[in-house]
C-alpha cells in the first residue's frame, strides 16, 4: 500500500526515473493501491523493460529511501495508448483519483477499461 504520507515523493520519484529510462513522463498519480502514469515513450523502447526496470528502481527506493519493506508491486500491469486529443482528459482523470475512487474500485474501474479496449485478460491479475 501507498500511504498518504509518502505519496508525493513516490510518484515524483517515478517521475524521475521515467525520465532516466528515457520517458517523458508527464504525470503520475494514484491512490493506496496502485499508480496512474501518463507518459511519451520513444519508438524503441519496450515497454515490458520500461515496466520492470520502473518497479524495481521504485521498489529499491521505497526500501532504502523510506524504509517501506513490506512495498511492493503486483505482477502485472496494465499500458494504454491514448491519442493528443484526449491527453488532457487523462491528465485531469489522472489528478482526481481520490474522488474518482469513491465510485468505483480500482479492479471495478480496470475491467471497465479493458473491456472497453477490447482487451482479452487474465482475471488473476485483478486480485
Amino acid at each position: 500500500m501507498i500511504d498518504k504520507s509518502w505519496r508525493d515523493r513516490l510518484h515524483e520519484y517515478t517521475g524521475g526515473t521515467i525520465r532516466s529510462l528515457g520517458g517523458t513522463p508527464e504525470i503520475v498519480g494514484g491512490v493506496a493501491d496502485h499508480v496512474h502514469i501518463l507518459t511519451g515513450l520513444k519508438p524503441t523502447h519496450c515497454v515490458s523493460n520500461i515496466i520492470g526496470e520502473l518497479k524495481s528502481n521504485v521498489t529499491k527506493w521505497v526500501h532504502d529511501e523510506l524504509k517501506q519493506n513490506s512495498f511492493y508491486w503486483q505482477d502485472g500491469y496494465a499500458v494504454f495508448s491514448v491519442s493528443a486529443t484526449v491527453r488532457e482528459k487523462v491528465k485531469g482523470y489522472i489528478l482526481n483519483q481520490e474522488q474518482h475512487h469513491h465510485k468505483k474500485t480500482f479492479k471495478e474501474e480496470l475491467i471497465e477499461l479493458l473491456e472497453m479496449s477490447g482487451i482479452q485478460y487474465d482475471p488473476k491479475y485483478l486480485d
